[in-house]
């Protein structure tokens, strides 16, 4: 089963077996290695070889539910590929909405703006629309999976801009589902996405490439 496969049967509710196993799966593009936690399963997608992740995984003095996203274990991961780890996310998924967004949004497309370009370093096909005091973003991160992210101005917050956000996002999507991830420690972020129908359906450790 490749990574694909495994987020589409995760965003219909059907999630790997919780048996406290660990499954190790072909990066789906050069740009995004990584872990995804699932309830007592874990998924570790990775150009590795499968023994090496499972001996750094016995390695991790810790609870072996634990052990895939235990510093140890990143800090061994990101060593062995060189690559960068920012922060352990929420997973959140939502299904698609049918018929216009409930605001109105202008796309930008302009490949040079800055918001465009920033995207275009963790996303493919990416495309970006503004509101007054919002961005949206939307594009193809983790296994080819539509992704979005939105940003809001401090001094338009408190005013439902940002669940509206995540809702277009859920309008503008060309697939069955939509995904987005939120640090948990930005409460504010996981509320909007929450409010705005996204499930959690697990955690996520994205390395990318320096």
């Amino acid at each position: 089963m490749e990574l694909r496969d495994i987020l589409d049967a995760a965003a219909k509710g059907v999630f790997p077996p919780p048996d406290g196993t660990t499954t190790v799966v072909p990066q789906m593009c050069a740009r995004d290695a990584g872990v995804i936690a699932f309830t007592a399963h874990t998924v570790i997608f990775t150009d590795e070889p499968e023994q090496w992740v499972r001996e750094a995984l016995a390695a991790v003095d810790c609870d072996a539910f634990a052990a895939s996203m235990n510093a140890r274990f990143l800090a061994a991961f990101m060593d062995r590929t060189g690559r960068a780890h920012d922060t352990v996310d929420l997973l959140t998924v939502a299904p698609a909405l049918a018929g216009p967004p409930p605001l109105e949004l202008r796309e930008i497309r302009d490949r040079e703006h800055p918001r465009v370009t920033r995207a275009l370093a963790h996303r493919d096909e990416v495309r970006v629309w503004e509101a007054d005091g919002g961005v949206l973003v939307l594009g193809r991160g983790v296994g080819g999976r539509p992704e979005a992210a939105i940003e809001v101005a401090e001094e338009v917050r408190h005013r439902g801009l940002g669940r509206q956000l995540a809702v277009a996002a859920r309008h503008l999507v060309t697939e069955e589902f939509v995904w987005a991830q939120q640090s948990p420690g930005n409460a504010r972020s996981v509320r909007v996405f929450q409010a705005a129908g996204y499930r959690p359906v697990g955690s996520e450790a994205l390395l990318t490439a320096r």
